[in-house]
């Protein structure tokens, strides 16, 4: 039986935030990572040299929140920020590339478990929807 607030987008979305969440920390638990650092670490691999504001929008989380994961990676020695002029460049380390099977295999056990507990369809058609409407809530 649907709750009473089942019909607003914002109570939906926060309970379907908590129940992906659970099961991403579960999955990225043994890289010693949480899932926001781990896909922070993503995308730096896949961009060496990204700067902060390009992770945060990239990543959709505030430039603020960006500069305190980045501090946190650098300090355990995951990442590297190298300033030229003006611009700082955010790199992995030999340590984030040891670590980086780890977590490319989380995300891929995570992705799978997705897709066995809500159907592929369903979960691609979710993940697009939902692309969808962070865009235009953006605006």
């Amino acid at each position: 039986m649907p709750y009473k607030y089942s019909d607003s987008l914002y109570s939906t979305a926060i309970s379907l935030a908590r129940l992906i969440s659970n099961l991403a920390e579960e999955e990225f638990e043994h890289t010693g990572l949480t899932p926001s650092y781990a896909i922070l670490l993503m995308v730096v691999s896949d961009n060496p040299g990204i700067q902060p504001g390009l992770l945060s929008k990239e990543m959709n989380l505030t430039p603020s929140t960006i500069t305190r994961l980045i501090e946190k990676l650098e300090y355990k020695g995951l990442l590297e920020r190298r300033v030229s002029g003006k611009y700082t460049s955010v790199y992995p380390t030999k340590m984030n590339n040891q670590l980086e099977f780890k977590i490319r295999t989380a995300w891929a056990r995570l992705q799978k478990r997705y897709s066995i507990l809500l159907g592929e369809e369903l979960n691609k058609e979710m993940s697009n929807l939902t692309y969808k409407v962070i865009n235009k809530l953006k605006k």
